[in-house]
């Protein structure tokens, strides 16, 4: 997935067509097919299950008893930040649940032309789950959801769908299903009708994309709000992250985030922003003269902010380019299990 769109925000700028996203993507697989597999990720899928009609969505629960606190804490760092309202009270530093999250896999019965993808909340608030595609078709009969701290979800997802799904906080909604949620809003509706305001974790996936491959990240380019790793369930790929969100780069910790990137709401920290959605600069938002790959490098920027990111979740996209240690794949026809919370 690579280079993505981004897809909201506070000034609301809109998402990069879905040509243009195309185009990238087939520019990054040429590049994988010379170099024989995926940076980042396994190796090639076999052919895959034609795209099914819309589907909806069915839920389980579990006894897994979270024990996390909110997942984005404040650091001292204040270099190249513009003003921005500080909280005065900033959350403590996550730690890890004592009980085992969720185990793999659903009690959704398997039905061709869809995968299963279990959400697991293994944090200590609640979550209003939303989804949003990067294509038409095939889509999401249902993009909301609510997961409680303990429940895991299971979402019937079609084959050859491309998309993302994100958590999303502090959310308020009445009958109609109209409200807010402090991070990853939907334009104020429960069911989500498009991309969510920033900054909000994301889980990206590519269903059989391209050589019957199901590309897949966690991304945050645009910010973070709840910490997330992507678990493999089934298929013939091994699973290159741990049932406890570790990778070999490193395991999930919680966003030590830069006063310059915070995000709050009555007084509390509630997310990391991205520094291009804080500066919206050429620079940090790799475009324009920063946009060629050689010269999109957060070594180079101001404040290496992109590694306050990738600290934290060493599997995931901290920047536009972190393709290399940040995409993956699968082969099998696999199912995904996406889990909100920190290694334990």
């Amino acid at each position: 997935m690579g280079r993505r769109a981004r897809h909201g925000g506070r000034s609301r700028r809109g998402a990069v067509s879905a040509a243009v996203a195309l185009a990238v993507a087939a520019l990054c697989v040429a590049v994988w097919v010379v170099s024989g597999q995926r940076p980042g990720g396994g190796s090639a899928d076999t052919s895959a299950t034609a795209g099914a009609a819309p589907v909806s969505a069915g839920q389980v629960t579990t006894t897994a008893a979270p024990s996390v606190t909110p997942t984005v804490t404040a650091s001292a760092t204040t270099a190249a930040k513009k003003p921005k309202p500080t909280a005065s009270r900033q959350p403590p530093r996550p730690t890890a649940s004592r009980t085992a999250a969720s185990p793999a896999g659903t009690k959704l019965p398997p039905r061709s032309g869809t995968r299963v993808f279990t959400f697991v909340n293994d944090v200590d608030q609640t979550i209003w789950l939303a989804s949003g595609e990067q294509t038409a078709r095939p889509a999401l009969t249902t993009t909301g959801w609510v997961l409680r701290p303990g429940q895991t979800l299971g979402v019937r997802v079609p084959d050859h769908w491309n998309g993302r799904f994100w958590g999303r906080t502090g959310c308020s909604f009445d009958a109609s299903g109209r409200g807010h949620c402090e991070t990853g809003d939907c334009d104020g509706r429960f069911q989500c009708p498009g991309y969510g305001v920033i900054p909000a974790t994301l889980a990206e996936f590519n269903l059989n994309s391209w050589d019957g491959m199901d590309f897949y990240d966690v991304s945050l380019v645009d910010g973070s709000n709840l910490p997330m790793y992507i678990n493999l369930v089934g298929g013939t790929t091994k699973d290159p992250i741990s049932a406890n969100g570790c990778s070999a780069a490193g395991c999930t910790h919680a966003v030590d985030c830069p006063a310059a990137l915070q995000v709050t709401s009555g007084g509390r920290v509630v997310g990391c922003e991205s520094p291009c959605g804080v500066f919206d600069t050429d620079q940090y938002c790799c475009r324009g003269t920063w946009a060629p790959r050689s010269m999109c490098l957060p070594d180079q920027w101001p404040v290496r902010y992109a590694d306050v990111f990738k600290k934290a979740e060493p599997f995931a996209y901290s920047y536009v380019d972190d393709d290399a240690t940040s995409t993956f794949t699968s082969r099998g026809e696999a199912g995904y299990r996406i889990t909100f919370g920190l290694s334990r």
